[in-house]
C-alpha cells in the first residue's frame, strides 16, 4: 500500500549531536515510510560509521540528507511546521497531544499537496524558544514526570509511528468507503482548510511588522521578542493564505510610508 501523504513530510533534527540518533532516526523513518531528513548545522558526522551502522536499511534516508545551516532554511517551502518539545513553556502556546496535532501535517486528499515539517531540538537542551516561534504548533509527548525527557531517537520513533499509523487509518477507511460507495471523513476529525502562505514567508512578514510596530513605538527594542512571539502565535492561529499574507504586507508598506512620509527631492 502507498502511503503518499508521508511523501510531504519533512523531519527535521535540529542541531544533533550523536551520529547514533541520527542514524536510528533515518532508520525509524525508512520503516515508517518517511525519507525526508533535514539535519540543522549538525553537530556530527551524518556520514560517520556510527551513523551509518545505527541506519541499516535506513542508510538510503541517512545518504540523502540534506544539511541546512539554519531553522529557518530548513523550513523553506513549507506551509505547515510542528515543533516537538519537552518542557513546559511560559508562553501562553499550547501544547497538543502528539496524536491531535500531527494529522494537521497530512493532506486528505491526493489532490492536496503541500510540504510540512516536524521538527525535533537538540538532544541536551531541546529547541529554544527563539526555535520554536518558527513553527505554528507545539507537541509533547506525555511521559513520567520522574523523567519526562525522550531520546531524540525514541522522539522520532514515537512521532513517526503516529504519522503512518494516521495515515494508514486513512487508506484502509478510504479503501472501505470506495468499496461501500460511502464517502470517507478522516478518523482525526482536522479539519485540513487550504493552503497556507509558506513559512518563508510569512517570515519576511514578521521582519517588516517588527521594522514598522519599532517604528511607530508599539514596539521597544527590550520587549520586542516577548511581543512578536505573541503576534507570531495569533497569525499561526489565523493561517493566512499567501494572498491574504500580500494584503497584510500591503498594508505595512502603506502604514511604513505614512509614518516616514513621502520621500522630497532634494
Amino acid at each position: 500500500m502507498t502511503l503518499w501523504q508521508l511523501e510531504q513530510i519533512r523531519i527535521v533534527l535540529v542541531e544533533p549531536a550523536g551520529p547514533l540518533n541520527v542514524g536510528a532516526a533515518a532508520r525509524v523513518m525508512k520503516n515508517m515510510g518517511l525519507r525526508h531528513l533535514v539535519l540543522v548545522n549538525p553537530q556530527c558526522d551524518p556520514a560517520s560509521e556510527d551513523a551509518r551502522r545505527m541506519a541499516v536499511h535506513g542508510g538510503d534516508v541517512l545518504a540523502a540528507a540534506r544539511v541546512v545551516g539554519d531553522l529557518p532554511e530548513a523550513l523553506a517551502g513549507c506551509e505547515r511546521a510542528i515543533a516537538t518539545t519537552g518542557r513546559l513553556h511560559p508562553q501562553a502556546q499550547p501544547l497538543d497531544l502528539p496524536e491531535t496535532a500531527l494529522p494537521w501535517l497530512l493532506p486528505t486528499q491526493p489532490t492536496e499537496s503541500f510540504a510540512a515539517a516536524l521538527v525535533f531540538g537538540p538532544e541536551d537542551r531541546g529547541l529554544s524558544n527563539e526555535e520554536l516561534v518558527y513553527t505554528q504548533r507545539w507537541v509533547r509527548i506525555p511521559a513520567s514526570d520522574d523523567y519526562p525527557s525522550l531520546n531524540l531517537a525514541q522522539a522520532v520513533a514515537v512521532c513517526s509511528y503516529l504519522l503512518h499509523r494516521q495515515v494508514l487509518s486513512q487508506a484502509l477507511g478510504q479503501a472501505l468507503g470506495q468499496a461501500l460507495g460511502e464517502s470517507f471523513v478522516p478518523a482525526s476529525g482536522v479539519a485540513q482548510g487550504g493552503h497556507l502562505a509558506p513559512l518563508e514567508q510569512m517570515e519576511g512578514f514578521y521582519q517588516d511588522l517588527e521594522i514598522v510596530l519599532l517604528k511607530i513605538g508599539y514596539l521597544y527594542p527590550h520587549t520586542a521578542p516577548s511581543r512578536m512571539a505573541k503576534l507570531r502565535r495569533l497569525l499561526h492561529r489565523a493561517g493566512p493564505d499567501s494572498q491574504e499574507l500580500a494584503m497584510l504586507r500591503g498594508i505595512l508598506r502603506q502604514a511604513n510610508w505614512a509614518v516616514s512620509g513621502p520621500a522630497k527631492d532634494g
